[in-house]
Formats: C-alpha cells, sequence, structure tokens
C-alpha cells in the first residue's frame, strides 16, 4: 500500500557535508545566464535521460521555476536525486561547449538541483500540484524491485492511469538511491523525500515482499497486463582468498548502507586505518566516506593501474583531497590475523610478482556484486555477465510483456541509466495498448520506440 516512509534521524551519514550545497537564487541566476542555450546542445545528447538542459536553465534565468522543473520531471521524474548523484562532469557539464573554449562549463547540476528542488517547495506551499495523473485507464503493472528503474516506470505509468503496484524484498524502498549513495552527494533521507513525492501520483509500495517467498512471476505475469524487472544487483562479490570470512572484512555497499540507514552503526574509536580493494567509484566512495568519518589511514589497494581504473577520475582526486591514498598493481592473496590483533592483508604486485603485507583494522571488498537474474525464470534471456538482455529501445525481455531495467541490464551504470530504462519502458507499455501519454512531451511511435 501507499503511504510517507521516514528514516531515524540518528544515523552516521548526518554527520557529513553537502559536497555542492544548494544555490542561492541569485546564484542560480547568474550561473544560468552563463548558458549559451546551444541550439543543439551537446549536453542533451550527453543526458541519457535526453533532458532538454537549455530550455530548463532559460527558465530559471527567466524566473520560471515551475516551468523548469516540469521540463526536468517530463524526461526524467528522479530529477532530484539524479541532480545530486549524476557524474556531471564526465555527462552533461563534461559536454558542455565551455570545455572547448577554456572555460568553466555549465553546472548543470546544481542547476536542476535548484530548479526540482525549489519548484517542490512552492508546491508544497501553494497546494498547486506540478502533474495531474489522468483518469485510470484498465491497465495494470507489477513492478519488482523498488529502486530508481522500477520508481520511475511506475511513475511514468501512474501519471497516466495505470495501476501500478511495486514489490520490495527490502523494508523501505528506494534501492540504491536509499542505500549505497554516498551521503555527501546525496542523503537517504532525501531519497524517502522523493520517493513519497512520487507515491502522491498514486503508485503502490509493498515492502517486505520477495519474489520467490511471497510472490511469483507467473502469479504476476497472469494478474497484470505487464510486468517490469527492476531488481539491480545482489550481495558484494568477494575475491575468493583465504581469510576473506575474518572479521572487520566488509562488503562495500554493506558498509555504505550501515553508515546512511542504520541509527545504531558507529564506527570504533580505534579504527585507525582501512584498505579498500577495488577500482570502480564504489571503493573510491566508501574510501572517501571513512576519510571523511576521520579514519586516519585510507588505502585503495588496486590490481591494475590508475589510467585504466573503471572509476572516474574526478571522484578520485577528491578522495585524495580528503587523504585517501591509491596503491597500483597490487592483486589480493589472502587476509590473516596478525598478531597484534589487527588484519594483515598479502598482496602481489602485478609485474614483479613481490609480496607486499598490509595492516588494517579494517579491510573493504569494493569489487563488484552477485547478478541473480538467472533465478529469475527459465526462458528468460541472459547474456555471459548474467545480465538481462533487452530491446535497446522498449526495454521488452524475451518473455511477451515482461520488461528490465536498471543494474539487471547494464551490470551497474548510473542511476539516471535507470530513470531513462523505467521511463522508456512504460511508454513502450503504453503504446503497446494504444495509449499515448498526456504527461510527457516525448513521442511513441507505432512500435513502441520512445
Amino acid at each position: 500500500m501507499s503511504m510517507n516512509y521516514h528514516l531515524n534521524d540518528d544515523r552516521l551519514e548526518t554527520k557529513f557535508q553537502d559536497a555542492k550545497p544548494l544555490y542561492s537564487e541569485s546564484e542560480a541566476k547568474i550561473e544560468a545566464n552563463r548558458c549559451l542555450f546551444c541550439f543543439d546542445a551537446p549536453c542533451i545528447k550527453a543526458c541519457p535521460t535526453q533532458i532538454d538542459i537549455p530550455g530548463f536553465i532559460q527558465k530559471i534565468a527567466s524566473g520560471n521555476i515551475r516551468g523548469s522543473a516540469k521540463t526536468i520531471f517530463r524526461s526524467n521524474i528522479l530529477g532530484v536525486s539524479t541532480a545530486r548523484v549524476c557524474p556531471v562532469e564526465e555527462l552533461c557539464s563534461g559536454a558542455c561547449v565551455y570545455n572547448d573554449l577554456d572555460n568553466k562549463p555549465i553546472q548543470i547540476g546544481r542547476l536542476q538541483r535548484f530548479a526540482t528542488h525549489q519548484a517542490l517547495e512552492l508546491e508544497t506551499t501553494s497546494g498547486r500540484s506540478l502533474f495531474t495523473p489522468a483518469s485510470p485507464v484498465d491497465k495494470k503493472v507489477a513492478l519488482i524491485g523498488a529502486g530508481p528503474a522500477s520508481l520511475s516506470c511506475a511513475a511514468y505509468l501512474a501519471l497516466e492511469g495505470v495501476h501500478t503496484v511495486i514489490y520490495e524484498i527490502n523494508d523501505l524502498p528506494g534501492g540504491l538511491n536509499l542505500t549505497g549513495i554516498a551521503p555527501y552527494k546525496f542523503m537517504a533521507a532525501d531519497a524517502m523525500d522523493e520517493i513519497n513525492w512520487l507515491v502522491k501520483f498514486g503508485l503502490n509500495i509493498r515492502t517486505g515482499t520477495a519474489l520467490g517467498r511471497d510472490i511469483s512471476l507467473d502469479k504476476l505475469m497472469n494478474e497484470n497486463d505487464a510486468v517490469f524487472l527492476g531488481i539491480g544487483l545482489g550481495k558484494d562479490t568477494f575475491p575468493d582468498i583465504p581469510g576473506e570470512e575474518l572479521d572487520n572484512v566488509f562488503g562495500a555497499t554493506d558498509l555504505i548502507r550501515k553508515i546512511k540507514n542504520d541509527p545504531e552503526f558507529e564506527l570504533p574509536y580505534d579504527l585507525k586505518k582501512a584498505v579498500v580493494i577495488g577500482g570502480g567509484n564504489t571503493a573510491i566512495d566508501i574510501a572517501r566516506e571513512l576519510a571523511m568519518l576521520g579514519v586516519p589511514e585510507v588505502d585503495i589497494v588496486y590490481r591494475r593501474t590508475k589510467d585504466v581504473m573503471p572509476g572516474y577520475s574526478h571522484e578520485l582526486s577528491h578522495a585524495r583531497e580528503n587523504g585517501v591514498r591509491l596503491l597500483e598493481k597490487q592483486t589480493p592473496i589472502k587476509i590473516t590475523n596478525g598478531s597484534d590483533g589487527r588484519l594483515q592483508l598479502f598482496t602481489e604486485h602485478t609485474d614483479s610478482k613481490t609480496e607486499k603485507t598490509h595492516h588494517a583494522d579494517w579491510i573493504v571488498m569494493a569489487i563488484g556484486q552477485l547478478k541473480f537474474a538467472r533465478e529469475i525464470a527459465p526462458n528468460l534471456e541472459i547474456d555471459k555477465k548474467g545480465r538481462v538482455i533487452v530491446d535497446d529501445k522498449t526495454r521488452r525481455t524475451s518473455i511477451p510483456n515482461l520488461y528490465a531495467g536498471g543494474d539487471c541490464i547494464n551490470g551497474g551504470k548510473e542511476v539516471v541509466n535507470a530513470v531513462a530504462d523505467g521511463r522508456d519502458a512504460a511508454y513502450a507499455m503504453l503504446a503497446s495498448w494504444g495509449l499515448h501519454p498526456v504527461n510527457s512531451n516525448h513521442k511513441i511511435g507505432s512500435n513502441g520506440h520512445v
């Protein structure tokens, strides 16, 4: 059922400062007026949801905050969170023409945050909703997993009058927006606020409900006109080395979740050094979080070199500013308990094969997450990496009326990619039923392609 969701305020993540504070009105207008409002804007092409970026920025410049936010939400209904969590340096701002002019690119993420934040505040104070859901239609959709992909899909469907129910295994909805985003980017309470806003559209969320335990895919397929899989990824993977089961060896996403959501979780007073294993953005995020929380020494151990790390270079630079050290060409081979009560991580140099011992109080594994899509249905097509195969345009799977999006189809990309997946699947469903959305600017072909 639909309801308001809340978190305990006494959480470790509340100790973090906002890395990119909210613009004031004057700051936003000054930045908006820097925009060149390009006709063939490269920033739009770089955005997975293809927001009309010059359009929403121009509305900020003219003082039309409500119109600016609606422009954003029509393409990206999770515009609040993506304004904060998107790697804009790699996407829209990274494509800004100012980069070619040796000038600072437009701060698109911060402008998006300003517009969506101000518009939702105006919605509350004025009582005038940004969107009015269409009249109910005789269609039902079930969605599995309450992460960004399913929330996006359900919201766009609910706005068009479709009855939607999201089934979530955990006690709270939100997926990685709630549990896995670094607190200096986006706090869990803000994720809850965004979900509570989406719930107003009429979508329903049933938490504590697991596929295979409480519900079956066959039953959902029989009782609904379509089903959407937004199951994300599973638990942290470990490198299968001796000692990884020892105390104080953590999975990165589990540790981030504790920092963000668990009011009982605190760092021990004698935590002096942590070693993070991995080279992706999750490894960088947890390393930076621990450093910002006051851990004196935090190392990232990576088996290859910095130039081929999957983590973004700008994120690593920020982590280094917080004191995080990167150790390259180090492959973990085993973990033991040392005589001093600390952990010992043994690594082997990629080239020389010499061994090195790293002493640490905590060791954190950030090398990926399990994929469990193979367990969903025997006739669901899965690629060699365990990802659900979908049509690139409609997000349809190999099973009729079953759609999918988010990490389960891409192996772990950005929140904004999941939002685009959910939106495109929603519009493909509508097109397959001969329905035309009234709350969107997107054009849909007869084949369901957006």
